[in-house]
C-alpha cells in the first residue's frame, strides 16, 4: 500500500478570489465597457473606459479555476462578480456591456452582472458571423 497523503486547507484557499484588486488607473471614471469574451473553455472579461483603455480584466483561470472547469457558467459568474466589485469601487456611473463568443459563461456573466446595481445603459452581443467566409470541407462518402 503507498503512503497516506494528509491534505489540509491553507487559508488563502478558503478565501477563493484575490484580496486586492489592481487598477491601472486611479482618477474617478464616469462611463464604461465590459467585454465578455465567453468560449467552449474559458470566460475572459475586460473592463475598460470609454476610449478602449483597459482598467481591469479578468478570466475564469484567472480567479482560481482550471481544465475544464474553467467553461462552466459558475466560473464565469465568478470571473463576473470580481468586475462588478472593481466598477463599485472606482465609481462608475454608465456601464456598456459587448458579449462575443457562444460558451457556457455568457448567460452566468450577464446574469451576475446585472444582479449587482450596475447602471447598464446598453447590451450588445458582438459575436462575429461569417458572410459565407472559409469553404466547408468535402462531404464524406462512406
Amino acid at each position: 500500500m503507498g503512503k497516506k497523503r494528509v491534505i489540509r486547507k491553507t487559508p488563502g484557499v478558503s478565501k477563493g478570489l484575490k484580496k486586492e484588486i489592481k487598477i491601472k488607473s486611479t482618477q474617478k471614471i464616469e462611463e464604461g465597457k465590459i467585454f465578455i469574451s465567453s468560449s467552449y473553455n474559458n470566460t475572459i472579461l475586460t473592463l475598460t473606459d470609454f476610449e478602449g483603455n483597459v482598467i481591469i480584466w479578468t478570466s475564469a483561470g484567472h480567479v482560481g479555476f482550471s481544465g475544464t472547469r474553467k467553461g462552466t457558467p459558475y466560473a464565469a459568474s465568478k470571473a463576473a462578480e470580481l468586475i462588478a466589485n472593481t466598477v463599485k469601487k472606482i465609481g462608475m456611473n454608465k456601464i456598456h456591456i459587448l458579449v462575443k463568443g457562444i460558451g457556457g459563461g455568457r448567460e452566468s456573466a450577464l446574469r451576475t452582472l446585472a444582479a449587482r446595481d450596475l447602471n447598464i445603459l446598453t447590451m450588445k452581443d458582438i459575436t462575429p458571423t461569417p458572410h459565407n467566409g472559409c469553404r466547408p470541407p468535402k462531404v464524406r462518402r462512406v
